[in-house]
């Protein structure tokens, strides 16, 4: 039967990891609770690439109701009409929102002309009150920490 030796440095250096990586994981344990995030503002910019299409500007408010820090590496986003991805986004220069803060960001997105262009085709064949949406945000707090998935949905009435 063969025995694995590890060096003494080794040993020290696993168990270092195997620390860190519990102490990770312990950081959003039983009492994290996920961050509020919702849309403060959207508006529509001015194509800048000569395509035509519009570019949005929509701002995010971020609450974090816990005592860590909340650093993100990175936020991707989705804005669907009755089902389809009209305006997708990403952003990656992020701040920090402290423990027990809220912070603002401002984040571009680009439209998909397709999914408009299906929008508008379902909508003319069909007599409808109104149109669902659904708002889709993951925020990446970064290597070893859990992703947190944001999702804000309800319907836009055509009838007042």
């Amino acid at each position: 039967m063969n025995k694995i030796r590890l060096h003494p440095f080794g040993m020290v250096f696993l168990l270092a990891v195997s620390g860190w990586l519990m102490t990770g994981c312990a950081g959003m344990g039983s009492g994290y609770e996920s961050p509020t995030v919702s849309v403060q503002s959207f508006r529509t910019l001015p194509s800048s690439d000569g395509s035509g299409l519009p570019k949005f500007e929509i701002g995010l408010h971020v609450i974090n109701p816990n005592l860590e820090p909340l650093e993100l590496a990175g936020v991707s986003y989705t804005i669907s009409m009755n089902g389809r991805e009209l305006i997708k986004g990403v952003g990656n220069e992020l701040p920090v929102i402290e423990g027990y803060g809220e912070g603002t960001f401002t984040l571009t997105a680009g439209f998909n002309l397709m999914a408009g262009i299906q929008l508008f085709r379902s909508l003319a064949a069909e007599d409808s009150d109104g149109l669902d949406y659904r708002f889709e945000a993951k925020l990446d707090p970064g290597a070893l920490r859990r992703k947190i998935r944001v999702t804000h949905s309800g319907e836009l009435s055509f009838n007042q």
